[in-house]
């Protein structure tokens, strides 16, 4: 049976057969003057017309921007629509926001391979080249001059701004150790080193982070993006370069009271800002598409009301006045939490020797550490303490989640078997068949797990983690209390009520006997 090829090798044997030279490139009907000399933005509208047109005809329904889920309404039409324009853009969005995947994205609407002259830095169309280097190569070789290939990701380049990017890092600088070796005088073109911008030529060039960047830095980006004028410690360069610029900030930086220079940003085609998944649906199709669940050793299972708590606590996190809001909070907090809440699962399972990790609401509990490093605290909140705040949000979003299964559940036998004194504790230092059974002793316990498809059949730890969800469900709506060990037990108000209760029912059954003797005693005496 043969076997399928890869995307790899498929590449690698197309880009054996790419030409060489610059006779044969000119001798190919693909890679004619006018499609290789196409501007990038010129390229990435007429493959997107394309792949829009594929969409409609039913060719291909791919997504455009594949894995981007929630956007489909509100960001891509207006990427979509930048793209068709031929604008460059800023991406503004709160971290965790997918802005940066995006950008990455931008590089499936490139052709898969692009010619260039060979050994150019700047990686310059043989038709039309811009350095010196190409224009001298070109001039000496005629058309023996090679021919390189670029593939789409070789295309794309991203810097992260930061305060201390300089010119030199972004547009070039002079290399001395070139003008020496060369005997060349240092305005001479071939003394300088390209910096990361003019490396990208003839792809996509983005900047996250854009407010990030020193002011002149940005007035030089502005420069480059209206006149395509690059000076380089003084000495003018002309270099027409042909690039796709693409930017991401945080909204609250990209203003005028902000860090951005206005003038770049005037040159900004198309403002986007992105958004939170706006369902929690959405947000577990993200979570179920990052997480890393599926670990390997062990059969893991994680049942569907574990994924809402998780993206419950992103979404009421963002609402809790004691977290930063301009901060946001990111999409990858449910991601990492529910990978913590997996292996902590996985690390139970492998200590009993069991063959299902199968996680449970306690477990997320032992996710704090993955969830306090993703919010930042207003004053309020850090006066009471991350874990304090972490540990309410988790409450809140039990509660949320468990009125969605039980709100129509009557649990008053559960709970008075714990106001008479029940108590049980749930912890992985037991196994799930020794909590089952310790499970057992709460009277209508299991009865009660139906809205959550579990029976009695189920394998222990599917059992183990429905009961404990819906005795957490109880501890959120303050019937019953729970120790930071995992034992639960009925509150202090509801145990002193049934205790003065069980005192009243006890002295008048006392009352009821003493009545009886004394009735006896009269009948006796009369007889």
């Amino acid at each position: 049976m043969p076997q399928p090829t890869s995307p790899s090798r498929t590449a690698n044997a197309q880009r054996v057969m790419l030409p060489a030279t610059f006779k044969e490139l000119r001798a190919s009907k693909q890679f004619t003057e006018a499609y290789v000399s196409r501007s990038v933005k010129d390229e990435l509208r007429a493959n997107l017309i394309r792949r829009l047109q594929d969409q409609s005809s039913g060719k291909n329904a791919d997504a455009i921007f594949p894995g981007i889920i929630g956007f489909d309404d509100t960001v891509v039409p207006q990427i979509i629509n930048a793209i068709l324009s031929r604008q460059n853009f800023i991406l503004l969005g709160l971290r965790g926001q997918a802005k940066s995947r995006i950008l990455r994205a931008l590089t499936g609407l490139l052709d898969p391979f692009a010619p260039y002259v060979a050994g150019s830095e700047i990686r310059d169309n043989p038709y039309r080249p811009i350095s010196k280097y190409a224009r001298d190569l070109i001039a000496e070789r005629g058309d023996a001059t090679p021919i390189a290939w670029m593939t789409r990701d070789d295309r794309y380049v991203e810097k992260l701004a930061t305060p201390d990017v300089t010119v030199a890092d972004l547009i070039g600088d002079l290399d001395p150790i070139k003008a020496a070796r060369s005997g060349s005088d240092l305005s001479n073109e071939l003394t300088m080193h390209y910096g990361l911008l003019p490396r990208a030529n003839r792809g996509i060039f983005a900047v996250n982070e854009l407010p990030d960047l020193a002011g002149k830095i940005q007035v030089a980006l502005g420069n480059i993006m209206q006149e395509g004028d690059v000076q380089i410690k003084g000495y003018p360069v002309r270099l027409e370069l042909d690039v796709a610029l693409v930017f991401s900030a945080n909204p609250e930086d990209y203003t005028a009271r902000g860090k951005i220079v206005t003038p770049l940003k005037d040159r900004m085609g198309s403002e986007i800002r992105t958004h939170y998944p706006q369902s929690v649906p959405e947000g577990i199709a993200i979570t179920r598409q990052e997480c890393w669940s599926d670990r390997g050793c062990l059969t893991t299972e994680v049942p569907d009301y574990i994924y809402e708590i998780v993206e419950q606590i992103a979404f009421v996190a963002r609402e809790d006045k004691k977290v930063d809001k301009r901060s946001g909070v990111s999409q990858r907090l449910p991601i990492s939490t529910m990978e913590l809440a997996v292996s902590n699962a996985e690390r139970r399972a492998l200590l009993h020797g069991e063959s299902l990790a199968f996680p449970r609401v306690g477990d997320i509990y032992t996710a704090l550490p993955g969830i306090t490093g993703k919010i930042e605290l207003e004053y309020e909140g850090e006066m009471k303490g991350a874990d304090v705040v972490v540990r309410e949000i988790i409450r809140t979003a039990i509660l949320h989640v468990y009125d969605q299964y039980f709100a129509e559940t009557i649990t008053q036998q559960i709970e008075q078997w714990f106001n008479l004194g029940g108590s049980v504790k749930i912890e992985d230092s037991q196994s799930a068949k020794a909590t089952l059974a310790e499970l057992q002793q709460i009277q209508g316990l299991f009865e009660k797990l139906s809205p959550l498809g579990v029976s009695e059949n189920d394998a222990p730890e599917k059992i183990v983690a429905a009961a404990e969800f819906l005795l957490e469900g109880l501890y959120a709506h303050k019937k019953l209390s729970r120790s930071e060990e995992r034992g639960f037990s009925a509150q202090e108000r509801a145990r002193a009520g049934a205790e003065r209760s069980q005192e009243r029912r006890d002295e008048s059954r006392e009352y009821e006997q003493w009545q009886q003797r004394r009735s006896n005693k009269q009948r006796s005496g009369l007889n």
